[in-house]
């Protein structure tokens, strides 16, 4: 059932009048990393000539001139590229920034995303009719739809009574726990490898108290692979008294991964689903 779900996806998307069409040429700057991914793998990345700190993958990426964080952008310093067309991710900002950067002149396009499957194979059909490559984006996305559809398929053998509960933890800075609610990209990416949310109740990223963390009781615990203030060891983590008692730790159940394959929502998502899967239910 989940497959035929997937199946003329990518065909049917390329049919609708959602985005205009430009030549493949001009000047590019993607704000958003799934973006950036999707030029390259649409192999279009000589069109661009900026990026935004979270494009880093792949690694030719992070050789182009960064205008800085997605959601802190400065109008000079994106303008100061030149940029024909930005292409935009739904939370770039600030919006007074955005604001400034439509008025411009600049041909501003934002690129949807609910952290849904659907929503991965129309982001590459929209930056496909964005760049003047539908055909390309139409075969990339015929593609990317396999993979969900592989992921969707393990996921549905996964009963009821089995699935795992995972709880994203975006930062345990300071013994304090931001954990991922419903409509964020890490449920998504948790649903889509046939597991359930243990956070709930509340939407985006949150700072849970230690009664919401010990209510929800995960089975595992999963986290972008970094380091910095918001990364913790898994020692540091499972000492937590909100955490100590959970069956996550218990039996030490972790999972960490680079973030933005993780949670990017762009052309890897399928393969992501799929690994996450395996990570999870081995």
């Amino acid at each position: 059932m989940r497959r035929r779900h997937f199946l003329g996806l990518a065909a049917g998307l390329a049919t609708l009048p959602m985005w205009s069409a430009r030549a493949a040429t001009g000047r590019v700057l993607c704000l958003g990393g799934s973006l950036t991914e999707t030029v390259f793998a649409l192999g279009a990345e000589a069109m661009l000539i900026g990026r935004d700190s979270t494009s880093t993958y792949p690694v030719a990426a992070e050789a182009l001139p960064d205008v800085g964080y997605v959601r802190a952008l400065s109008a000079e310093g994106v303008l100061a590229m030149a940029p024909d067309l930005i292409l935009a991710e739904e939370d770039a900002g600030p919006p007074e920034v955005v604001d400034v950067l439509k008025a411009s002149g600049v041909d501003w396009q934002t690129i949807d995303d609910d952290h849904t499957p659907a929503s991965v194979v129309a982001k590459v059909i929209a930056v496909g009719a964005a760049l003047g490559l539908t055909d390309k984006a139409t075969a990339l996305a015929a593609k990317i739809e396999a993979q969900l559809a592989e992921a969707a398929t393990m996921a549905a053998a996964v009963p009821e009574d089995k699935r795992k509960r995972v709880l994203f933890i975006l930062s345990a800075e300071g013994g304090k726990i931001m954990a991922a609610g419903a409509g964020s990209s890490a449920e998504g990416i948790i649903h889509l490898a046939g597991a359930e949310n243990a956070a709930q109740g509340f939407g985006g990223y949150k700072a849970l108290s230690d009664e919401a963390v010990l209510d929800a009781a995960p089975d595992l615990i999963l986290m972008m692979d970094r380091a910095g203030d918001h990364a913790a060891d898994n020692e540091t983590l499972f000492a937590l008294p909100a955490l100590a008692t959970s069956p996550a730790a218990e039996a030490r159940a972790i999972v960490r991964m680079d973030g933005l394959y993780l949670l990017g929502f762009g052309p890897r998502t399928g393969q992501a689903a799929l690994d996450l899967h395996r990570a999870i239910y081995g």
